[in-house]
């Protein structure tokens, strides 16, 4: 079901949903969607005088514990030289630590602190006050297509990988 917005319902997909406009519509909706749900921690993340690559490496650190550099890295799709530089920061500010591997000593393995895990969790707060403002606005059906679609998005291969958040393995 459609909800208001400030212009008025949302418009509905059309039958033809695979048409340009269509196409540019959701580029743009998504475009804009996450510009506006990221900026939701900016000023936190400013006062900690971090960035949002910070925000990224934290929150998948929380949701695996134990995570490798190499599947970090893998996960924020970034080059090594910058996850350094936001590893380093975050251990200079005491908010990840690392511990060798227990099968390969030359793994390190991250784990949030506990100032670290405060400070995910707070800016996981005002995520979550959004997104699930935008859910119940959308209402269930919708949470289910958008999920769809974002999951159209990911790569097959990836997709065992986020399936596996959060949950240990």
């Amino acid at each position: 079901m459609a909800s208001p917005s400030p212009t008025g319902p949302i418009r509905a997909a059309s039958p033809l949903f695979l048409r340009e406009a269509e196409i540019r519509r959701g580029i743009e909706l998504l475009f804009f969607g996450s510009a506006h749900l990221f900026r939701a921690i900016d000023d936190e993340l400013d006062m900690q005088g971090l960035g949002r690559a910070h925000q990224r490496a934290l929150y998948f650190i929380a949701r695996k514990p134990d995570l490798t550099v190499g599947e970090l890295l893998h996960m924020l799709a970034i080059t090594k030289q910058s996850l350094g530089r936001v590893l380093n920061d975050l251990s200079k500010r005491e908010l990840v630590d690392s511990q060798p591997g227990l099968r390969d000593r030359r793994q390190k393995l991250l784990r949030l602190t506990a100032a670290g895990a405060e400070l995910e969790a707070s800016l996981y707060d005002r995520l979550r006050e959004k997104l699930s403002s935008a859910y119940a606005s959308a209402g269930q059906g919708s949470v289910t297509g958008f999920w769809g679609v974002l999951e159209g998005l990911v790569p097959t291969e990836e997709r065992v990988r986020i399936a596996n958040l959060g949950r240990g393995k």
